[in-house]
């Protein structure tokens, strides 16, 4: 009876022992399945602003830091001695060539020129005489009745009398310089600028400070320094275009436009000292934003990019081993290339190497990015339009995710 009971007791506890494996088994099996039902967790996308790679005619600029100065700058000064009788010109008025600015007192000089008239038709007087006198010993000479020697002495008489009629001209003619002097009139078309002598004052032709100051202000003058290297290039544009290569000035502070203008001169020396060379260009200033003494932005066009693939300035970042742009693939994966920037200018980056046109490239949003990363592209902010009714305004969201994803 003991015996049997011990049986039971072992075959039990196997029984219990098989039952918690098939239940251990069991509980393995589900958690398996559930394990492998779940989909594993991926990061999620990065959103990004891109754009396609473009061709397009870029201008190749070259910018430098100029001086408005006058086209032409003259200081009027007295030529004569003489008290300042009329100041004919108002500080900051404009002028024209011809125009009169100031009259000097003529009284002594128009004296001199009456003295060396009369002196001039003195010797006149003298000459006609003389001349006759000259026509009477001829005569006489062919009848013999006058020596060799009067006929002589009066042609001698007749050519000394007629260089002094031209000596008389010239002082005459001085006289009349010199009168001229005293009326002092515009030796180009410009502006007035401070008055340096009020009237009544005396004048000297030897006064260093002059009368005024003017300055031709339409057209101007711009003069600005571009880096020596650029020198061959200027050069080359210069020479297919004889027009002058455009130039255009700007302000400092910003992308104003003064004036559009064309280019004069490139100096003939480089200046050592700076290592720049020096240029010129000339502007119509019909509304005067370009002023004498003004500093601009000189910006020479030198010619064009034809079929440049070109990309947004941001774009392009900048490695260890050079510049590089993020590229999103069909897939909208985002990938690495290294590229070769020809020049960026005016947030416009042109790209000779690394790229094709339509190519999307990653404009914002590239500190986010790893190389195999997915990508969404961001909404573009809603215009401040008129608001709809609901039903359009939902219709129109839908279009827009549609067109995000």
């Amino acid at each position: 009876m003991a015996k049997s009971s011990s049986i039971r007791r072992r075959v039990g506890v196997a029984t219990g022992i098989v039952a918690l494996a098939g239940l251990g088994v069991a509980f393995w099996g589900i958690g398996h399945d559930a394990a492998a039902d779940t989909p594993a967790l991926q990061a999620p996308p990065v959103v990004v602003t891109s754009t396609a790679v473009k061709r397009a005619d870029v201008p190749i600029y070259l910018t430098g830091v100029g001086t408005v100065t006058p086209n032409q700058s003259v200081t009027i000064k007295a030529r004569v001695d003489g008290q300042l009788d009329k100041v004919a010109f108002t500080e900051g008025q404009d002028v024209s060539a011809g125009q009169l600015l100031a009259q000097i007192d003529p009284r002594t000089l128009q004296a001199q020129l009456a003295q060396a008239q009369a002196q001039q038709a003195k010797d006149q007087a003298q000459l006609a005489n003389a001349n006759l006198d000259l026509q009477r010993y001829t005569r006489l000479s062919k009848e013999d009745a006058t020596t060799q020697q009067t006929l002589d002495t009066q042609r001698a008489l007749v050519a000394q009398l007629d260089a002094a009629m031209k000596t008389d001209a010239a002082q005459v003619a001085y006289a009349k310089v010199q009168l001229g002097f005293t009326t002092i009139t515009a030796p180009i078309s410009g502006r007035t600028g401070a008055r340096l002598v009020d009237q009544g004052n005396i004048v000297h032709a030897t006064d260093t400070t002059g009368l005024v100051v003017i300055n031709q202000i339409d057209p101007i003058s711009v003069v600005f320094t571009l880096p020596e290297a650029h020198v061959p290039d200027i050069n080359q544009a210069a020479a297919h275009d004889r027009q002058g290569l455009p130039v255009t000035a700007l302000r400092r502070d910003s992308d104003q436009v003064l004036g559009k203008g064309r280019l004069v001169l490139v100096n003939n020396q480089i200046d050592t000292a700076s290592g720049t060379v020096q240029l010129k260009a000339s502007f119509p200033n019909p509304e005067h934003l370009l002023w004498p003494g003004q500093y601009v932005n000189a910006r020479l066009r030198l010619g064009t990019h034809a079929g440049a693939l070109t990309i947004p300035a941001p774009a392009v970042q900048r490695g260890q081993n050079g510049t590089y742009v993020y590229v999103i693939d069909e897939h909208a994966m985002a990938r690495m290339q290294p590229v070769h920037v020809a020049l960026i200018q005016d947030g416009v980056a042109v790209v000779d190497n690394g790229l094709a046109a339509g190519q999307r490239v990653v404009v914002d949003g590239q500190y986010k990015l790893k190389p195999g990363a997915r990508t969404v592209e961001s909404k573009p902010a809603a215009a401040p339009t008129a608001r709809r009714g609901g039903a359009a305004d939902l219709a129109m969201s839908q279009v827009a995710e549609g067109a995000g994803a």
